[in-house]
This record gives C-alpha cells, sequence and structure tokens, in this order.
C-alpha cells in the first residue's frame, strides 16, 4: 500500500490566474484616459474640460510651462487630481484662463508661435 499525502484545498483559496486577471481588470479602470475629459482646438485656442466634482478652486493647482499644461490637487484634498496635456505650441499665459463651475473646470488656453528673432553681426 502506497501512502500519499492528502491535499486540502480551501473553498476560498484564489488561483494565480484569477488574481492576475483580477489585477488587471483593477489597472484598466484605474489607468485608462478618462471620459470626462474634452479637448477642442479653433485656431491658436485649445479648450481643455474636465469633471472634478467636489473640488473647490483652492484645491486645484494649473501650471503653464511651454507647451505643457499640468493640473493638480492639493494635498488635503478629497479626490487626487493629476493630469498633464502637451499642445503643439507654446503656451501664452496672458491670454488663457480658467473657470470652475459645477464641479467642470474649463481651461481655454491662447497659443503663440514665438516670434524669430533674426539677429546681425558686424564684421571687424
Amino acid at each position: 500500500m502506497i501512502m500519499s499525502p492528502l491535499l486540502h484545498r480551501s473553498a476560498f483559496a484564489v488561483s494565480p490566474a484569477a488574481m492576475d486577471a483580477a489585477l488587471q481588470r483593477f489597472l484598466q479602470t484605474t489607468t485608462s484616459t478618462p471620459a470626462n475629459e474634452t479637448v477642442n482646438q479653433e485656431a491658436n485656442v485649445f479648450t481643455i474640460q474636465l469633471d472634478v466634482p467636489g473640488l473647490s478652486r483652492e484645491q486645484l493647482t494649473i501650471a503653464l510651462q511651454d507647451k505643457t499644461v499640468r493640473l493638480s490637487s492639493v494635498e488635503g484634498a478629497p479626490r487626487n487630481v493629476q493630469r498633464a496635456w502637451k499642445l503643439p505650441a507654446a503656451i501664452d499665459a496672458t491670454h488663457s484662463k480658467a473657470a470652475l463651475e459645477n464641479g467642470v473646470l474649463t481651461l481655454t488656453l491662447a497659443t503663440h508661435q514665438p516670434e524669430p528673432t533674426v539677429q546681425t553681426l558686424s564684421i571687424q
């Protein structure tokens, strides 16, 4: 007679394949492009609309640098928001504006092409 140990499987044990599938579903829902975001362009003006319910003006920070727009929520805000957009042209901060109304943030970003500067050198 050959004795072999019995393997006892718990009814609550989850297979590694099921855990991998659950992790993939979680990552796809948290890293996909948000459906509550729209980007439109008219001439040299880009309009970005984003749903940010539950956040006030004081809890949002918008940073403009060259062609990049960064939106983030401050520490202690009820929601964590981190977004960035790269536009094809440099952003003109003086003609751009942001508005928050009924939980919808609207960024109106004016862009400009830098003026080429030509300088002459004198020959000595």
